[in-house]
């Protein structure tokens, strides 16, 4: 908890075993959009301290439905013991400098993941427009991580090209995300939040914004939610 108050949904956490108020953010999406299904291989971008792989593990539901839940974050995470089984795992890793392989290693057969989950959040400085910035960067590192770069208009094709001519063998145009999957990611609300809509827009079935009610009243935080990858 931060900021010591406790509030509503800090109280509930505490009842039902999450280790954080912001599990209840993941919940409401669930109810609400169903995008995680027994069976589902779950990908948590900033995963600390947990919350959302709790989430994530339960709405897979009994064991034998199988699943996977894979949280990468900076910190070093532990598994929660509650609502967490062995289909959880981290990984300690800044997601800005992660191969694209790697994270591709990570998924079951290694071919990829069926929800992404970013709830990333940078270090709030208090300038408004320098959060949201930095908000913005790792909203496009995940989108970048899902969809791969041939889908990003901000993709340079320079980058691309010294890549090759370095001997470098460059897989970043392909995703993580499987057809048909489904993305979250969370940004500080500003004009350009607006940018990544317009991206996700043509290449999921449908794309919406979410303000979940346990998000704080003097937060920004708001949830780009897409649904079915084309």
């Amino acid at each position: 908890m931060s900021g010591g108050t406790a509030d509503h949904f800090y109280r509930e956490a505490q009842r039902l075993g999450y280790v954080a108020r912001s599990a209840f953010k993941l919940v409401q999406i669930q109810k609400q959009y169903q995008l995680i299904k027994p069976g589902s291989s779950v990908l948590d971008l900033g995963c600390a301290p947990g919350a959302w792989l709790q989430v994530a593990c339960q709405s897979l539901g009994p064991m034998k439905n199988g699943g996977v839940v894979v949280g990468i974050d900076l910190k070093k995470v532990k598994v929660p013991s509650t609502h967490c089984d062995s289909r959880v795992s981290t990984i300690s890793a800044d997601v800005m400098n992660l191969p694209k392989d790697e994270v591709l290693n990570l998924s079951p057969q290694k071919k990829g993941f069926s929800v992404l989950l970013s709830d990333m959040c940078p270090l709030v400085s208090g300038i408004t427009t320098r959060d949201a910035a930095l908000s913005m960067e790792l909203g496009m590192r995940a989108l970048d991580l899902a969809l791969g770069r041939s889908k990003l208009p901000y993709y340079s094709l320079e980058d691309d090209q010294l890549e090759k001519q370095s001997g470098k063998e460059n897989d970043d145009d392909v995703g993580v995300l499987k057809t048909g999957g489904h993305l979250i990611v969370k940004l500080l609300e500003s004009e350009d939040t607006k940018e990544l809509s317009k991206i996700c827009k043509p290449l999921f079935r449908k794309s919406s914004w979410l303000r979940p009610k346990a998000t704080r009243s003097n937060s920004r935080e708001i949830y780009l939610i897409c649904q079915d990858l084309h």
